[in-house]
């Protein structure tokens, strides 16, 4: 009989990292593959990229809506009561083996949570990650805590899964999906890339992206994207691509701010919703690096040799290349972050950057993983006290 392994995706970004493992699942034939999008991928602010799915020729089996009213921690709170039931609703009509989840957005402690009760064993990825500025911290060790079987993407990481009380026979080193992604994709020249942007590349070029920081209060998470902002205004002979935030609390105040900064400024700004990961990762190729506080800037980067300005604490406590500089929001500190970043010197020395999060293969370690390892008994978990096994 088929094993029925169910992915689950919120996100055009999420799928993205995804895509390969869904794609060889999908072709397994002792698989019987399903997959549950739900959060901006059914969000028409976000420009419904469930479709970006079906493009790779890959039906959909549920989808579970969120329905945004707003973005208050209420609202969220909201949604995700609606992503509890709508997750349930979905189990019980596909019946998986095994549901795989990546990270620590809240939609997907929602499925988490609806599977655990339900008692579907659970694959993490990505987990014993740190992100101290955001509430993304305890979702992901959360996760990590419901889930069966766990895949890491550094030793690091490992050790911190297997801290949390998590069996080491139940945690699996494969690495990064951001570096498996990029391997094999047949990225645009930038003719082409200008075109199908629309763009064109100026004489130096930053990508921004900045998203909310959801530890931090309202008042000051806006003052941080003026100050950031305030800075971009004032350095010259720069073109900026800006991709909107993700679907946290307080993302539309942000995006309002950025919209009307690149309205203001729009000889040289340029603004997305989402580039997707073609078109992403294309970019990358040409742009003299990235500013503001996502996790690309730090996973998938480096392995362009490309230096990353991260700005703030959303992502303090990850492994950092080399490439990346560290920044507090302030003006004069941004800008010079950004001049570090122009410098030949730094760039000269870009060119030896290693990548911490691996190289190529997690897609196809992770595959073979959950296609094969026995699923009996797995439910019963023993907690694993670190302490006591590293004092033997």
């Amino acid at each position: 009989m088929k094993r029925k392994i169910c992915f689950i995706t919120g996100s055009r970004a999420e799928y993205g990292l995804l895509r390969k493992l869904v794609i060889a699942s999908q072709q397994d034939k002792l698989i019987n593959m399903q997959i549950i999008v739900t959060g901006s991928h059914l969000s028409k602010k976000h420009g419904h990229t469930y479709k970006e799915i079906e493009k790779d020729h890959i039906q959909i089996s549920s989808k579970v809506n969120l329905n945004f009213k707003g973005d208050s921690p209420e609202d969220i709170i909201h949604s995700m009561s609606i992503g509890l039931k709508g997750f349930s609703n979905s189990f019980k009509k596909l019946q998986p083996d095994l549901i795989v989840i990546l990270g620590d957005r809240y939609e997907i402690f929602s499925a988490a949570a609806a599977a655990m009760i339900m008692n579907i064993p659970i694959a993490h990825i990505h987990g014993g990650e740190v992100t101290e500025g955001a509430y993304d911290e305890a979702i992901r060790h959360s996760i990590s805590k419901m889930a069966h079987i766990h895949f890491v993407a550094a030793p690091e990481y490992r050790k911190r899964v297997i801290q949390l009380g998590e069996n080491p026979k139940s945690v699996f080193m494969v690495g990064g999906l951001g570096v498996d992604a990029m391997k094999g994709l047949k990225l645009l020249d930038k003719i082409n890339l200008e075109k199908a942007m629309n763009f064109k590349f100026g004489q130096r070029n930053l990508l921004v992206t900045i998203h909310p920081e959801t530890l931090t209060p309202k008042d000051q998470q806006l003052k941080n994207a003026k100050t950031l902002l305030a800075a971009l205004k004032t350095i010259r002979e720069t073109n900026f691509i800006f991709t909107l935030p993700n679907a946290d609390h307080y993302n539309e105040q942000i995006t309002h701010l950025i919209k009307d900064f690149c309205f203001k400024h729009s000889k040289n700004c340029w603004l997305y919703s989402s580039l997707g990961q073609l078109k992403y990762f294309s970019s990358l190729q040409y742009v003299d690096g990235v500013i503001g506080n996502s996790s690309s800037g730090l996973l998938e980067v480096p392995s362009f040799k490309k230096g990353t300005i991260n700005l703030g604490n959303r992502q303090d406590g990850r492994l950092k290349a080399a490439s990346v500089i560290d920044c507090d929001y302030d003006k004069n500190k941004i800008l010079q972050a950004v001049k570090k970043l122009y410098s030949n010197n730094f760039q000269t020395k870009l060119a030896l950057v290693k990548n911490p999060y691996g190289a190529a293969g997690a897609s196809l370690k992770i595959h073979n993983k959950i296609s094969t390892i026995s699923l009996h008994s797995v439910l019963q978990k023993k907690f694993y006290d670190f302490k006591k096994h590293s004092n033997r």
